[in-house]
């Protein structure tokens, strides 16, 4: 196995997902809503870490954007815990540390 294929295969494996309900801000386009799942693409050149993803943001009512990690602000409270919707402080913590490690 070559070296970037092996390079690409350590970082499939070492890649966390953002999990749904997380608060994001676009870091170039400025939007800001939450994640709502992953959408697998056929072509073009921006991707996850897995290669083949990218994060849909819900930003408003019926309104969706593709975005690929690089791109997305996880927002956090005063305390640095991770925003989600509908979620209580300790599954925030816990995913706050685990998104940091």
């Amino acid at each position: 196995m070559s070296d970037s294929k092996q390079g690409r295969l350590e970082t499939r494996r070492s890649w966390v997902r953002i999990p749904d309900g997380t608060m994001v801000r676009h870091r170039r386009e400025g939007h800001q809503g939450f994640i709502d799942g992953l959408t697998e693409l056929a072509g073009g050149p921006d991707r996850n870490p897995d290669g083949r993803t990218q994060y849909r943001v819900n930003i408003g009512e019926s309104a969706r954007k593709l975005a690929v990690e690089d791109d997305l602000l996880i927002l956090t409270d005063a305390d640095g815990v991770v925003l989600m919707l509908r979620q209580k402080v300790e599954y925030r913590s816990c995913v706050s540390k685990q998104l940091h490690d």
